[in-house]
């Protein structure tokens, strides 16, 4: 049998969260919600949907293998070149090709723990080492992520807002990181939850691109756009890195589908502002009601609450809330993630958690 490399081995897939089907069909229940994966409660834009259907009859042809139109859109929407922009199957294929391209044996990433799960998993799948920093208070110890760039590093990895606990880091802090960050090192911003985010402070991560830095930009159709199910995100970097990272890309990686109702969901301005505004209004809710629990919680600025449930277990309380059909994420053994859902669906989640404790 063919001898499989010990870094290979060594990796943990990642396991998503619960589909709504497995569970009432595991459980016998009906009825069940899914707050396990960050989904848009709305779904998708009416008009991305409308896009879908249109672009149906043309299946029998390969897509744009650079998402041309789509590439064009979002350098007109971000005021940058069509050679800095690059289409990936979700963002999570782009965090591969940035590692395969990067990344080999003897090299290193650093990132934050906990954090995005599929960092350290891309980077051990590259070859190469994970260092990984705790958080401090729940966000990304910038300067310590800092000091952690050793002589063989090629990558840092910063989710902002962070998934799992929703918190951002400031333009100051980025300022701050960006002058400690010596030549030669990537720095790989997952802004997967941008559009969500309400506060003052949140960096603009482009100018260090206009700047001429090291960086790439990640952001995703599968949040707020809700196209999830069609796997689509995109890059934004310095031409030269998109380029590098186009000699890793497998040709017709985005589908025609998937472009096209991407292409449609920039333009439905309106889905996105109510999307928003329903996050709002769900996370003011689940506030007061974890407050009044006396169940501590991460002020958010995705579409998501961290949540540290004190004497029950995570998986306890995950396992005893899958019983009343909701679908929520355990993260380690102290705390859950918990999807802002529609007012229905956080209404259901609180009052089994009610039930619960």
């Amino acid at each position: 049998m063919i001898k499989t490399p010990g870094y290979i081995s060594a990796l943990k897939p990642y396991v998503p969260g619960k589909p709504i089907e497995e569970v009432e069909r595991e459980l016998g229940i009906s009825k069940s919600i899914k707050l396990a994966s960050n989904e848009n409660p709305l779904g998708p834009s009416p008009m991305a949907v409308g896009a879908v259907r249109q672009a149906g009859p043309e299946l029998n042809r390969y897509p744009e293998s650079g998402g041309f139109k789509l590439t064009e859109k979002l350098s007109e929407l971000h005021g940058v070149d069509n050679d800095q922009i690059i289409l990936g199957n979700g963002s999570n294929e782009l965090l591969n090709i940035i590692s395969y391209t990067y990344l080999s044996d003897n090299e290193s990433a650093v990132m934050a723990t906990p954090s995005f799960v599929i960092y350290p998993l891309a980077t051990q799948s590259a070859g190469a080492r994970p260092v990984m920093i705790p958080l401090t208070d729940f966000r990304h110890d910038l300067k310590k992520m800092a000091e952690a760039i050793g002589d063989d590093t090629k990558l840092v990895f910063i989710a902002n807002p962070n998934n799992p606990t929703g918190t951002i880091n400031t333009g100051k802090e980025f300022d701050e990181f960006m002058k400690l960050v010596p030549e030669g090192i990537l720095v790989v911003v997952d802004e997967a939850y941008y559009e969500y985010v309400t506060a003052d402070n949140y960096p603009d991560t482009l100018k260090y691109l206009r700047q001429g830095r090291d960086i790439i930009i990640l952001r995703t159709f599968s949040k707020i756009y809700g196209l999830a199910g069609l796997r689509i995100g995109y890059g934004i970097a310095p031409g030269e890195i998109i380029s590098d990272l186009n000699k890793v890309r497998a040709p017709f990686n985005t589908n025609s589908i998937a472009q096209a109702a991407a292409l449609a969901a920039l333009d439905d301005k309106e889905h996105v502002k109510k999307s928003k505004v329903l996050n709002e209004e769900g996370k003011v809710f689940l506030y007061n009601q974890l407050g009044s629990l006396g169940i501590d919680f991460v002020p958010t600025e995705a579409n998501f609450i961290y949540i540290t449930p004190g004497d029950i277990s995570s998986e306890r309380l995950f396992n005893e809330l899958l019983k009343k059909g909701v679908i929520i994420r355990p993260m380690g053994e102290n705390a859950v993630r918990v999807t802002i859902g529609t007012p229905e669906e956080n209404g259901k989640f609180i009052d089994a958690l009610k039930e619960v404790i």
